[in-house]
């Protein structure tokens, strides 16, 4: 199990934090019929029921742009990954299909509304926390280049920060050479109902991405 402590900074400024975290071998490849119709099924129910206005007052999106506003960062402007892909479906932009493992991701997270950060454990360094970011800090976003992660919640190893509720970074996204991951469900209401999706993104990893030795734990 990759092991993930939150940082008393973090917690300091924002103390309802969860992590539902898991960790699996797996194998990356490109999304099965089944899995795509299931995303994109997802898609379309949301769209049907829910308005741009609607987004930001989800109960795990209202409580991360709380604790972001707490941490000092517009949530408008550097907006949780999950918002910002719920207001693509609604605004019929699409969302855009990479791998299974990507899909996966995004399945969840349109249904369960948190941000999840998956990282290719193999680029890992422990020890690992999430924590806030810094000025100082260089983080490149995956597909957004240099980001401001000064007072974002981000997850630091040895080598740097490299994940957010915002988006993850180039150095740990998976590819197809990835074997083993570790995905990151976020919560800024506490455990809620973690526990649930935690056992949906298994369920899914195992039927889509063939995962074996899979490890899972609420951190908090």
């Amino acid at each position: 199990m990759v092991k993930i402590t939150i940082h008393n900074l973090l917690k300091e400024k924002w103390n309802n934090i969860a992590i539902g975290s898991v960790c699996a071998n797996i194998i990356v490849k490109p999304s099965d019929d089944e899995l795509i119709n299931m995303l994109d099924n997802c898609c379309i129910e949301f769209a049907s029921h829910q308005s741009v206005e609607d987004i930001s007052q989800l109960k795990p999106i209202a409580d991360s742009r709380k604790a972001y506003k707490a941490l000092g960062k517009d949530p408008a402007r550097y907006r949780l990954s999950s918002e910002a892909l719920l207001r693509r479906i609604v605004k019929d932009k699409g969302i855009y299909k990479i791998n299974n493992i990507v899909d996966i991701n995004n399945l969840l997270s349109i249904s369960s509304y948190y941000s999840i950060c998956a990282f290719d454990a193999s680029k890992l360094f422990p020890p690992i926390q999430f924590t806030i970011g810094s000025k100082e800090d260089l983080y490149y976003g995956i597909g957004r280049g240099l980001l401001n992660i000064e007072n974002l919640p981000v997850f630091e190893d040895q080598y740097g920060k490299f994940g957010s509720p915002t988006s993850d970074s180039e150095r740990v996204k998976i590819t197809h050479e990835t074997t083993s991951i570790s995905m990151n469900i976020i919560s800024f209401g506490g455990r809620s109902d973690l526990d649930i999706q935690v056992k949906k993104l298994v369920m899914l990893l195992q039927k889509f991405a063939n995962a074996k030795n899979i490890e899972q734990l609420i951190i908090t």
